[in-house]
């Protein structure tokens, strides 16, 4: 495979103001190739940074008794807090304010000031001070911003201008010749024909308004536009123009920047036009994503609909974001965003998924092979089908990935965990643990689901943060077993490691309560407040016969009763009534301490179809969380109990009518 230097950039996020999380998607969407790229061999250079400068940031510096120089580095302290939390692999976070950038801001001003590409006249428009853009009046809606829906302000002085109609052949004929320069597709018409096709207008380059921003060299009274000023941060950060240009000459041009796509337009004529005015090469890509959506509306912190990032990450951790807008975020399109829908992703496809699977193998491991990985001894169909899968995914992850089909590349890895989770229902490997003679399948099974584990997790490197590395630890793998080179063939030789099953990865959520927690956003949990105890009546009422044996249809209906499998269980140490039970209960794993030892052993529960009491609330029992009961019957004349089974192989999971 040829080596290649990727270039990859997302927007530098405006310093006036807190992020969100459509602000997240952009920058985990490119973390994800930078990861992805970087774990396949290819030397990756990963840029973001805070656009500083701005009327719009001159405002809300002073609305908040700060000078814009302290509101700006308070506020980009919290941009790479958030990004820490996330799990952000950037290289460099340039800042629009760095000496460097404002030095470079600087010279290309004068560079086409003195080429006769800028010149000095008077601007009249209608500008909108959250989105720094100007606008015609053709381009209102109803009067106001087309982007953030806000008023905008009749603006009359003295601007210089850059001559983007001098390169309108040139920008229509490089859209015409690189028909992948600007994708998906739907944007790239909408730009050409909206903006390009009808004619390029020369630009308001400068402003004498307000001072915070980079002063022009020729006329100090001028300072530059914030969007080329922001623009020409994907130079500075690679130490364009300087005596340390190294990365310049290693990575430039940008093989793709990330951008959402109400920038997309000053990214596709502006910034290729000034590209083409200093002489220099032009991206190769850019990729023009769409927008969270709730309600049908953009998330943005213009809009005050967005809410902060962290809400989620310090609830549900970095993962649980990183992967929901992977999965649910193509990368070309609007992603609806509801709470429901983020809950119920995690649920099924990180707990129950990716979880049940892991923890399930552990458990097993742990019980029937004495925690160590057992050599694989037999290779049947069920297993050819399992290999066949794990040799195709790095494959078809690497070509989704190029594409930048990110959704489509992480639903592949979750096709081959949940091929894993049907193989061992195919497989039982509970029944196969009670016949000695077919060890030789049983340690098979183990083995082969370790390593789709393992090259599952491998590929999951670029899109999650966290989890990744405790799969590793938890089945001991060591580094070289954690790399491209090392997945793209399944390997028969990974046993013999001692596996540590700890805690599940992802614990279940209860989805009304996550609902209700969600839908208020910026809300944080709210503490359990200890109701007071209700006052005792004087006078008890009588009990019926009625009050003392019977109970109400509604009472019986908050029991939630379902079926489950045992795949392990065990005595719990130094307590001689108690089994602790592991039960499949289709969509996860539970753990289930039962006082039933007295009546039955270990084995013999392993593989009984069982009755759960699913929505029982957690009890520690010997150190134990026990998530739920076994229902079972006291027999009188026997003075012991019997365990209620099923008659049937019932799937896991099935409620009890």
């Amino acid at each position: 495979m040829e080596k290649k230097n990727y270039y990859i950039t997302t927007p530098i996020y405006y310093a006036s103001g807190k992020l969100t999380v459509g602000h997240c998607f952009s920058t985990i969407l490119a973390d994800i190739c930078a990861r992805y790229y970087r774990l396949d061999g290819h030397k990756v250079f990963y840029a973001t940074g805070s656009d500083e400068h701005g009327l719009k940031i001159a405002r809300v510096a002073e609305q908040n008794n700060m000078t814009p120089q302290q509101f700006v580095d308070k506020t980009v302290d919290e941009f790479k807090f958030i990004w820490e939390k996330l799990g952000i692999t950037y290289d460099k976070f340039i800042r629009t304010t760095d000496k460097h950038h404002v030095e470079l801001v600087e010279k290309v001003y004068q560079k086409l000031y003195e080429k006769g590409d800028i010149y000095l006249s008077q601007y009249e428009g209608l500008y909108c001070v959250p989105c720094e853009t100007f606008f015609t009046e053709s381009q209102l809606v109803e009067g106001k911003c087309p982007d953030c829906g806000r008023p905008v302000e009749l603006t009359k002085e003295e601007s210089y201008f850059l001559k983007l109609s001098k390169y309108q052949e040139f920008l229509d004929e490089y859209f015409k010749e690189h028909s992948d320069f600007l994708v998906p597709e739907s944007r790239k018409n909408e730009i050409y024909n909206n903006f390009i096709k009808p004619g390029i207008t020369d630009l308001c380059v400068s402003r004498t308004t307000f001072d915070w921003g980079v002063r022009l060299p020729f006329n100090d009274k001028h300072v530059a536009y914030v969007w080329i000023d922001a623009l020409l941060n994907y130079l500075s950060v690679l130490g364009y123009d300087t005596k340390d240009d190294k990365d310049y000459k290693e990575f430039w041009p940008c093989n793709v920047h990330v951008v959402g796509r109400d920038i997309s337009r000053f990214h596709c004529i502006i910034w290729p036009i000034l590209l083409k005015m200093l002489d220099l090469p032009l991206p190769t890509q850019i990729h023009s994503h769409g927008f969270i959506t709730l309600k049908g509306d953009k998330i943005s912190k213009s809009k005050s609909n967005g809410f902060n990032p962290l809400t989620l990450v310090d609830r549900y951790g970095a993962d649980a974001l990183r992967y929901y807008l992977a999965k649910e975020g193509p990368i070309f399109n609007d992603t609806p965003y509801t709470a429901e829908q983020f809950v119920n992703t995690v649920n099924s496809d990180l707990c129950n998924d990716l979880g049940n699977l892991v923890s399930r193998t552990l458990a097993m491991i742990t019980q029937y092979n004495g925690a160590i990985i057992p050599e694989p001894k037999v290779n049947e169909d069920s297993e050819k089908m399992l290999e066949t899968a794990c040799n195709e995914l790095y494959g078809k992850v690497s070509t989704l990935m190029a594409e930048q089909k990110i959704n489509d590349a992480v639903n592949e890895i979750f096709s081959v965990i949940r091929l894993a989770n049907k193989y061992i229902d195919m497989t039982e490997p509970w029944k196969l643990a009670k016949d000695t003679s077919k060890k030789d399948k049983l340690d098979t099974v183990l083995y082969y689901l370790s390593e789709t584990i393992r090259i599952c997790n491998t590929l999951l490197q670029a899109f999650l943060f966290e989890t990744p590395k405790k799969v590793f630890d938890k089945f001991s793998y060591t580094k070289d077993a954690q790399t491209f080179e090392s997945i793209k063939k399944f390997s028969l030789t990974n046993y013999g490691n001692t596996v540590n099953k700890g805690d599940n990865l992802f614990p279940r959520l209860d989805v009304k309560k996550e609902i209700e927690f969600l839908d208020t956003p910026n809300a944080e949990p709210k503490k359990e407040e200890k109701k007071p105890e209700p006052k005792k009546e004087n006078k008890e009422p009588a009990k019926t016969e009625e009050t003392s044996e019977y109970i109400s249809f509604d009472d019986f209906m908050k029991v939630k009763l379902i079926t489950g499998k045992v795949i392990n269980c065990e005595k719990v140490p130094n307590a001689d009534k108690l089994l602790k039970s592991t039960v499949d209960t289709g969509k996860e794993t539970r753990t289930i301490v039962s006082g039933i030892a007295e009546y039955y052993k270990p084995e013999d529960l392993i593989g009984k179809n069982v009755i759960v009491v699913a929505n029982l609330a957690p009890r520690k029992l010997r150190g134990i969380e026990s998530y739920g009961m076994l229902l079972c019957a006291e027999n009188e004349a026997t003075k012991g109990i019997s365990l209620l089974t099923t008659d049937s192989d019932v799937p896991g999971g099935s409620e009890v009518c």
